[in-house]
C-alpha cells in the first residue's frame, strides 16, 4: 500500500470515530417547542394507560378493595368539612369514571400531531385531574404518576404562557426537579449497605412486590456482573446532573442510560408507566443542558437556574438557622433540671418530682430507643395528679440535655450503669425505686435491677425489648436491617440539613401542649439519632449473641404489652411472659396485661393510652403496698411464733 493510500485511509478512519464519537457524545439539540412535544406526548402515554388501568381495575375502589373510599377517606378526618365534602364528590363512583375516561380522551388527543393552543388547556387538566384523584388512588399509585402530573401541570402553564421566558423558567423547573429526582434516589441509595456492597439488586430482584425469578437467578449465577450493575445505577443517579459540563457533552450517555434504566424497570419489576413518565422529563432537560451557541437553544432564558442557586442558598442558610435553634431547644433542661455525672462521665439531665416528707417508693422513668423523657408526660401528669408517689424523669446520654461522653466502645451496660448511678445520686437513700421502661428502657431496666439490690422495689415494662427477641422473632429480625438503614437515612438526612422540612407528625400533636416544641426539637435534631444509632448497634450486637435464660429478679413486676404488638407477632407475648416469669419466687406480685387498641408508641403519646397505663401502674403499685403489708404482717406472726416456741 503506497504512502498516499496509508494515510487516506488513516484520514477516513478518523473521520468514521469522530462520526461515532458525535452519535454517542455531545447535547441533543432540541428547541422549546421540541422540548414541550416530545414531553407532553410522553407523559400522555403515562395518563393514558393510567387511565385505561384504573377503568379496567375497578374492583379496587369498591367495597373492600385497595382503594374502598369509606376507608381510605379516615386519612382525610382531620381536614376541614368543605375539603372533605368536595373529596367524597370527587370520590364517587360516577365522578371518578367521568374523570378517567376524561384524562384518556384527553391523552388521546395529546398523542395527535399539532402544536395548537389546545395542547395547554389538555396538559392542565390532566395535570390538576391528576392531582384531584390522588386521594381516591392514594394506595397503589407511585412515583410514575407524581412525575406525570408534574410534567403535564408544567408544560400546561408553558404552552398558554404569554411569553417565551415564562415557558423557559417551567421548562428549567421541570429539568431541575428531574435531577433532583435521580440525586436524592441515588444519594439515598448510598447510605444503604446492599447498594454500597453491591447486593441490592438481588435483594429487590427476590421480593415479592418488584421481584422477577428469572433476573434473580441471573444474579445469582453472575454476581460479579449484579454488582456491577448495581454500582453502575448508584453513579448513575449519583452523577446524573455531570450532563450539564462540557457543553452538555455528556448527555447522550447519561440520558440514554438513564432511559434504559426505567425502560429495564417496567419490564422487570412490572411497573409499566415507571419508563414514560420519568423519560418525559428527558426532552426538557435535554433543552435546558444544550450550550445557547446551537441554534435550538439561542436565545433560551437561563435565569430561573439562577434563581434556583440563590433560593437554594438562602434555603440552606435558613435551614441552618432553624437547625443550630432546633439544638438549643433539644438539648436546654426544664426549669429545675439537674445533672448527674456517671462513672463513664457521661452528665445526665434529670428531673426529679420529689416530696421533702415523701416515704414511699420513687418511679424512675426509663425511655426507650430515639425516645426522651417528654414521651412519658402523660404518664407522669397522671403519677404526679392523682397519686401519692414521686417521680423522677431522666434522658439516656446523647438525648436531650444529656451528653455523652464516653470514649471507648459502646454497650448496653454503660446505659444501666449510668441509670444505677443516677437513682444512687438523685433518690433519697431511705426511699425505693420503681424503675418503669418502655421498649429497650425495660430491657435497660431489667439489668439495672440486679444492681440496685434492697433498693428495688418493682419493675415495671411498657411493651419492653426481649434480649432473644432478634432470635426468636422472624419479624423482629427481619425490621432490624431495615431499622438500621432508616436510622442511617434519618441521621445522614438531618446533617445535611434536611431537619427544617420535616412536618411535625401526628404522635407529637398527641403529647401535650406544653412539650410538643421540645418534642419536635428533639425529633429534627440529628443528635437524637447519633445516640439511638449508637444504642441500637450495640442492641442488635448483644440481642444476636444471647444465650440462656433470663436471671431471677427479686422484685415485683408489671409487665404492659400493647394488643398490635402480640396480635401481629404471638412471640411477642410469650417473650413478655418471660420476662413476668422471672420475677416470680417468694411473696412478689407479677401481673401482665395487653392494653387494648394500642400499639407500640401509642402506649405513650396518645392521652387515653397513655392515661389507662398510668392507671394499671397506679393500681400495681397499691396491690404491691397491699402485698409488703400482708407479707410483714406474716413475717412478724411468723417471727412471734418461733420466739414463742422458743421460749
Amino acid at each position: 500500500m503506497s504512502r498516499e493510500a496509508t494515510v487516506k485511509r488513516l484520514f477516513q478512519n478518523s473521520a468514521a470515530v469522530k462520526k461515532a464519537a458525535s452519535a454517542l457524545f455531545g447535547p441533543i439539540p432540541l428547541s422549546r417547542d421540541q422540548a414541550m412535544g416530545a414531553s407532553e406526548r410522553l407523559s400522555a402515554v403515562t395518563s393514558l394507560t393510567a387511565g385505561l388501568e384504573y377503568l379496567t381495575h375497578r374492583d379496587h375502589i369498591r367495597a373492600g378493595g385497595l382503594n374502598d373510599w369509606a376507608i381510605a377517606r379516615d386519612a382525610y378526618a382531620g381536614r376541614s368539612r368543605a375539603t372533605r365534602k368536595v373529596l367524597d364528590l370527587l370520590a364517587h363512583d360516577r365522578t371518578t369514571t367521568v374523570l378517567h375516561a376524561a384524562r384518556v380522551a384527553a391523552s388521546a388527543g395529546l398523542l395527535l400531531p399539532g402544536n395548537g393552543k389546545w395542547r395547554g388547556a389538555a396538559n392542565a387538566f390532566l395535570g390538576v385531574s391528576g392531582a384531584a384523584l390522588y386521594p381516591r388512588h392514594r394506595y397503589g399509585t407511585d412515583g410514575a404518576d407524581q412525575a406525570s402530573t408534574l410534567v403535564q401541570t408544567a408544560t400546561g402553564l408553558a404552552r398558554m404562557a404569554p411569553s417565551p421566558q415564562v415557558q423557559d423558567a417551567l421548562l428549567w423547573y421541570v429539568a431541575l426537579q428531574s435531577n433532583l429526582s435521580y440525586l436524592v434516589s441515588g444519594w439515598v441509595k448510598l447510605l444503604g449497605k446492599d447498594w454500597r456492597d453491591g447486593s441490592a439488586l438481588s435483594g429487590v430482584m427476590r421480593t415479592r412486590t418488584y421481584g422477577q425469578k428469572d433476573v434473580w437467578r441471573l444474579t445469582r449465577k453472575y454476581p460479579k456482573s449484579a454488582r456491577l450493575l448495581a454500582h453502575g445505577v448508584l453513579a448513575l443517579e449519583c452523577l446524573f446532573p455531570v450532563l450539564y459540563a462540557k457543553g452538555g457533552a455528556l448527555t447522550r450517555p447519561v440520558l440514554a442510560s438513564a432511559a434504559s434504566f426505567h425502560v429495564a424497570n417496567g419490564f422487570v419489576m412490572g411497573l409499566g408507566r415507571f419508563a414514560t413518565s420519568f423519560i418525559a422529563m428527558h426532552p426538557m432537560v435535554a433543552y435546558t443542558s444544550a450550550p445557547r451557541s446551537l441554534p435550538p437553544a439561542a436565545g433560551r432564558d437561563d435565569r430561573m437556574l439562577r434563581a434556583t442557586a440563590v433560593v437554594a442558598a438562602g434555603s440552606a442558610a435558613a435551614a441552618a438557622a432553624v437547625a443550630v435553634g432546633r439544638r438549643l431547644r433539644a438539648t436546654d433542661g426544664w426549669p429545675g433540671t439537674r445533672t448527674v455525672t456517671t462513672r463513664h462521665g457521661n452528665r445526665l439531665g434529670y428531673d426529679p418530682r420529689l416530696t421533702p416528707d415523701g416515704t414511699g417508693p420513687v418511679v424512675v422513668l426509663v425511655p426507650g430507643l430515639i425516645s426522651t423523657a417528654e414521651h412519658f408526660s402523660w404518664i407522669t401528669e397522671k403519677l404526679l395528679q392523682e397519686s401519692r408517689y414521686d417521680v423522677i424523669t431522666y434522658n439516656r446520654a446523647g438525648y436531650g440535655a444529656s451528653h455523652y461522653h464516653g470514649g471507648k466502645p459502646f454497650t448496653l451496660q454503660e446505659s444501666v450503669d449510668d441509670l444505677v448511678d443516677l437513682v444512687t445520686a438523685a433518690v433519697p437513700r431511705h426511699r425505693d425505686v420503681v424503675l418503669a421502661g418502655h421498649s429497650l428502657g425495660g430491657e435497660i431496666a431489667r439489668r439495672a435491677a440486679g444492681q440496685l439490690g434492697d433498693r428495688l422495689h418493682s419493675v415495671v415494662y411498657i411493651d419492653s425489648s426481649h434480649p432473644a427477641e432478634l432470635q426468636r422473632s422472624s419479624q423482629q429480625s427481619d425490621s432490624a436491617e431495615r431499622l438500621k438503614g432508616g436510622l442511617g437515612t434519618f441521621l445522614h438526612s438531618l446533617q445535611a440539613g434536611l431537619g427544617a422540612l420535616l412536618v411535625r407528625p401526628e404522635w407529637v400533636h398527641n403529647l401535650p401542649a406544653g412539650v410538643r416544641s421540645k418534642v419536635m426539637a428533639q425529633y429534627a435534631d440529628s443528635r437524637m439519632w447519633k445516640a439511638g444509632m449508637r444504642e441500637w448497634e450495640a442492641t442488635e450486637k448483644e440481642f444476636r449473641a444471647f444465650e440462656g435464660d433470663l436471671a431471677p429478679v427479686g422484685a415485683h413486676a408489671l409487665v404492659v404489652s400493647a394488643q398490635q404488638t402480640v396480635d401481629r407477632d404471638p412471640e411477642q407475648l410469650l417473650m413478655h411472659q418471660e420476662i413476668a416469669d422471672a420475677h416470680k419466687g417468694g411473696h412478689r406480685l407479677v401481673r401482665t396485661c395487653v392494653v387494648e387498641g394500642s400499639d407500640h408508641d401509642s402506649l405513650l403519646t396518645s392521652p387515653r393510652l397513655g392515661g389507662e397505663v398510668a392507671a394499671q401502674i397506679l393500681d400495681f403499685l397499691t396491690a404491691t403496698a397491699t402485698a409488703d403489708s400482708t407479707t410483714e404482717q406474716t413475717t412478724a406472726a411468723g417471727r412471734a411464733a418461733d420466739l414463742e416456741e422458743a421460749r
